[in-house]
């Protein structure tokens, strides 16, 4: 039965877990960060014919040590993405002290995203489709919600569960979700988040689209010409103020807004009217003002159509553009975890007054003033972030996340 609530409930983030071409946790994330130092390069581990022409934010560990890491070898139907997705989710768990009984207990949620699931086994997908094997030990797993049942199944969830897949915006949704349960009462607690492996499936997508740049990203530079595809996995946990007790609170949902242009497949509007919506909507429900943003974690994709529409709605929107920039530019773009991903950086620099910059920018882009923040910044006063994820078919989510003050 849905909780009664007698004043606003604030949701707090308790525990963080990630893994990306950055680190495998969200220490060696938080180094690189500092460090400038970004995680695209050659992939090793993923095949294709494009490993040899195109960068990638590939995570450095193997199927093979993420099974003996998390104690899956004898595991069967775990795909790359199952094993990433257990990998965040465990540090994020631990990092909030979570008990079994808690993570099972029918007032916590589980909402997690993806956008290729188990398709990430793309050729072998193929050969149980067609009939051309004696069928794998994947049939099960290639739906984009089949690593959500994996941690059904391992953790012994009994809550709300749920998978999102909104394109490059699923995990922002997913973290709205989860924060619209909790101050809505159906859910005390939940766990949120996303993941996506690289899949021959999305670089094949991709590629026909014409957007993937040879050379790493680099977002909002005059002469950015397409993304990086990277790899992820990235989950927060959220809990109402009355859970918390003693733990570290690392931030506070404090607002979000969705909307759709409904203008293309694969192209934002160029009036921005989406992302426009979507931020204000945010900054609105934060019960802030545009001026009290600190720092925005912008899309940034790298791709023409992306940075000149995030951009336009940005200057709509502010008067005074605060300092902004896209992490993309270090892990590459992660799609259904970037939302996700982005949130957790977004805390880092929240818990640590810093902001990361933007890679590779040599040329300011020719119709707009405002340059993103282009060298590492410490001692930033960051109380407030904006972190915008914008998807396929004009799904824009932003998320306002703030230091508990």
């Amino acid at each position: 039965m849905q909780k009664q609530r007698d004043k606003p409930v604030r949701v707090f983030v308790t525990g963080i877990g990630i893994i990306s071409a950055l680190g495998d946790n969200v220490e060696k994330n938080h180094e690189s960060l500092v460090k400038s130092q970004a995680g695209i390069r050659n992939a090793v581990h993923f095949e294709s014919y494009y490993t040899a022409v195109l960068p990638f934010g590939e995570i450095e560990t193997s199927n093979e040590e993420l099974k003996e890491i998390l104690n899956l070898k004898d595991e069967p139907g775990y795909t790359r993405t199952c094993l990433l997705a257990v990998k965040a989710f465990e540090e994020a768990i631990a990092d909030s002290r979570l008990s079994s009984s808690e993570l099972s207990s029918f007032d916590t949620a589980l909402i997690s995203a993806s956008t290729v699931g188990g398709m990430c086994l793309t050729d072998q997908l193929y050969e149980d489709a067609n009939c051309k094997s004696d069928g794998s030990e994947y049939l099960e797993a290639y739906g984009p919600g089949s690593h959500t049942l994996k941690l059904v199944e391992k953790y012994k969830i009994n809550g709300f569960t749920d998978t999102i897949n909104t394109a490059c915006s699923s995990s922002a949704n997913a973290i709205m979700l989860g924060a619209r349960l909790i101050k809505s009462g159906r859910a005390n607690r939940a766990v949120v988040g996303g993941v996506d492996a690289l899949a021959k499936y999305t670089v094949n997508g991709f590629n026909a689209l014409k957007i993937l740049s040879k050379n790493p990203c680099k977002p909002f530079d005059e002469n950015r010409d397409g993304l990086n595809l990277g790899e992820a996995a990235a989950y927060l946990v959220l809990e109402s103020e009355e859970l918390v007790g003693d733990k570290k609170i690392y931030a506070e949902i404090l607002g979000y807004g969705n909307s759709n242009d409904a203008h293309h497949p694969s192209a934002m509007s160029e009036d921005a009217v989406g992302a426009i919506r979507s931020m204000k909507d945010a900054i609105e429900s934060a019960g802030i003002s545009p001026d009290q943003i600190n720092y925005i974690n912008a899309h940034g994709t790298g791709t023409p159509n992306n940075d000149s529409v995030e951009l336009t709605g940005i200057t709509e929107i502010f008067k005074n553009v605060p300092p902004f920039s896209s992490t993309k530019s270090y892990t590459g773009h992660t799609l259904g975890a970037a939302g996700a991903v982005e949130a957790i950086l977004s805390i880092l620099s929240i818990n640590n007054s810093e902001i990361y910059p933007s890679l590779h920018i040599e040329t300011a882009m020719k119709d707009f003033e405002d340059l993103p923040v282009t060298s590492y910044q410490s001692e930033a006063q960051v109380n407030y972030v904006l972190s915008n994820s914008f998807g396929f078919g004009g799904n824009c989510t932003s998320l306002v996340l703030g230091k508990v003050l």
